[in-house]
């Protein structure tokens, strides 16, 4: 097989389990809170934590590598600059502000798994992860088109 395909395939392969994990884990974190059952909430959070250290971080290892080693066959070319960049702008925030979201709300939600209720803090941090999940998600997305299309 020849080594660019090798490497292609597994790019995609790193971009479907990334994308596929952000977005699947999004959709069952927003509807685990919307119970706000706080054995359902917290199990969901703990969970999110899980598949984002697993997958997410097994996708973007494949696509950092392979897109990397892959880069040089278009250097200059106006799509790969715009998909580097989308891809750290996306990673900047899953650092600054999602990972130590998620953090927090894990600690909160090991506290309130068997209570009662779920704190308004919770809640706050829910929100936040909301706003930056979606332009954390948004990026990755419009990085596809330029993958794909390869704009000039």
């Amino acid at each position: 097989m020849d080594s660019y395909l090798l490497l292609k395939s597994l790019h995609v392969l790193g971009a479907v389990i990334f994308l596929g994990n952000i977005l699947v884990t999004a959709l069952w974190k927003v509807l685990a809170d919307r119970t706000q059952n706080p054995a359902i909430v917290a199990y969901a959070q703990r969970l999110v934590t899980v598949t984002d250290f697993a997958f997410t971080a097994l996708g973007v290892g494949l696509i950092i590598v392979t897109g990397e080693l892959m880069a040089g066959r278009w250097e200059g070319a106006a799509w790969v600059g715009w998909g580097r960049a989308l891809f750290v702008a996306s990673g900047v925030i899953w650092l600054v502000a999602l990972i130590p979201i998620q953090i927090a709300q894990a600690r909160m939600a090991r506290a309130f798994a068997q209570q009662a209720s779920i704190p308004a803090s919770y809640w706050r941090l829910a929100k936040l992860w909301g706003v930056f999940g979606i332009i954390a998600t948004a990026l990755p997305l419009l990085n596809l088109y330029f993958m794909v299309f390869k704009p000039s």
